[in-house]
């Protein structure tokens, strides 16, 4: 864990808002998972972090890459990646996503049966399986229950990869992803059962892919039990996507109190808010909070910038009474924090620092206020 020292350096040098980043908690995170799943490919799910100075330490690192768009297809290539190391992930690719994945010689996720006729002959695929499962999550964080918009119906899987070796296309084998931030481990072990179950019906795949989603304190060893008792029922090697478990609790968000405010309520005014970070607003996400100044402790909630009731960073948080230019420290913001950052407000995106081998250095620039409307065309 980084230091309050070395936080406030960080915030000194940079400024704030700032997401920080501790590469040794990503190296041990790595670690984890490359020894629960021995054996098992890895493929990082980039939508959690898109930095390019933690795609290439993650691909130094053995780790492939899902993707999801075309900035994410160029961000892989921009540190080598390609072929067999990309994942070609979503349920509404374009055109030009499809001819960049086959020209790369990706695999593709088929998340819909009439899918198939996009693809290029040839082209290798995984079928993503709905196992129609309700699983312990926030229900926008759930993809493999029935109502959800993801993957092919367990009940239409087998003839889905039947119209797919018709049609002259690379069956490797199925994908399934549950939802994300989930803890109890019986949600993995029913949803990978239910998809063993086919097995019987397609017989040999070369792939199972189950994923991500685990929680941060989730049993990654039970899970790739599991896993991989699903995977040897159709003899197939064990792929895995973990975002948020590599990434989250490596980073943090620095961001000072601008101020105090009592109504029904008391409030600690922040110069970062849902424009920096959207989970706490879009999933109700709790964050662990540090303060990095004392004083007697009272109940506060974290309120941002925004003309918005829900822009609160976090609620009834025991912390020092306020002290004018105080630093707090968001922690496990790694994953979905800067990723999903946005210019409302029209404030600019945050500026990145990474903490490796004793030192800091910016891995992205604060965005300049003149580059959010130089994009615009005005009227003469």
């Amino acid at each position: 864990m980084l230091t309050d020292a070395q936080l406030l350096e960080a915030a000194e040098r940079f400024g704030t808002p700032l997401y920080v980043y501790d590469a040794s908690v990503i190296d041990r995170q790595v670690a984890r998972v490359q020894e629960a799943f021995a054996g098992a490919r890895v493929f990082y799910a980039m939508k959690a972090n898109p930095n390019l100075t933690l795609l290439s330490r993650l691909r130094a690192q053995g780790i492939g890459f899902e993707v999801v768009s075309l900035g994410e297809f160029e961000r892989a290539r921009r540190v080598g990646a390609g072929g067999d190391e990309i994942l070609v992930n979503g349920p509404a690719k374009t055109e030009q996503e499809y001819a960049l994945g086959s020209e790369l010689g990706a695999t593709f996720i088929v998340d819909r049966a009439s899918e198939l006729d996009l693809l290029p002959s040839g082209a290798k695929l995984l079928v993503r399986v709905n196992p129609g499962l309700e699983v312990h999550t926030h229900s926008h964080l759930a993809t493999g229950e029935a109502a959800a918009k993801f993957g092919v119906r367990l009940e239409e899987t087998v003839a889905v990869i039947e119209r797919a070796r018709a049609l002259g296309l690379s069956v490797r084998g199925l994908h399934l992803h549950i939802g994300s931030a989930i803890t109890e481990p019986g949600d993995f072990g029913l949803a990978f059962a239910r998809v063993a179950e086919l097995a019987a019906q397609t017989g040999p795949l070369e792939v199972l892919d189950c994923g991500g989603g685990w929680g941060l304190d989730a049993d990654l060893h039970g899970i790739a039990q599991v896993a991989r008792e699903a995977a040897s029922a159709f003899g197939a090697q064990l792929w895995v996507e973990p975002g948020r478990f590599l990434v989250a609790q490596a980073g943090t968000l620095l961001t000072r109190v601008v101020g105090q405010k009592s109504t029904a309520r008391d409030f600690l005014l922040l110069d970062a808010g849902m424009s920096e970070l959207m989970r706490p607003m879009l999933y109700g996400a709790r964050h662990p909070v540090r303060a990095l100044w004392e004083g007697e402790a009272r109940s506060v909630d974290l309120a941002g910038p925004a003309c918005e009731s829900g822009d609160l960073l976090g609620r009834d948080l025991a912390l020092p009474e306020y002290r004018p230019g105080a630093l707090l420290a968001i922690e496990e913001a790694g994953a979905y924090g800067a990723s999903m950052s946005s210019n409302y407000l029209t404030r600019p995106r945050p500026a990145e620092a990474l903490f490796e081998a004793g030192e800091w250095r910016l891995v992205r620039r604060r965005q300049r206020l003149e580059e959010l409307w130089e994009h615009e065309l005005p009227e003469d």
